[in-house]
């Protein structure tokens, strides 16, 4: 079996509002709770609870997320202004 090589470059990535974007999911995932919180009782009876600790889920992981991308970010407008600055 042969080893598959590329025949070109990848693409680079796509850079946009990542850190907006996750934001925005993020408090969806804890609207989204907190909107289903009010009916547990519904969601315990018809064995769908966990639609509501997939919303919490979703929030918390969301936290981590924005952690993340707000320090990648930063790494990389770091990164950007040390290119400037360095002497030729």
């Amino acid at each position: 079996m042969a080893k598959w090589t590329p025949k070109h470059e990848a693409p680079e990535p796509l850079e946009g509002p990542v850190v907006a974007t996750i934001t925005g999911g993020t408090v969806i995932w804890f609207v989204l709770f907190l909107v289903q919180l009010p009916f547990y009782g519904w969601f315990d009876d018809h064995g769908h609870t966990w639609w509501v600790w997939t919303c919490l889920a979703g929030g918390g992981l969301g936290l981590i997320g924005v952690w993340y991308v707000r320090r990648r970010d930063a790494a990389i407008k770091r990164a950007a202004a040390a290119r400037q600055t360095k002497p030729a």
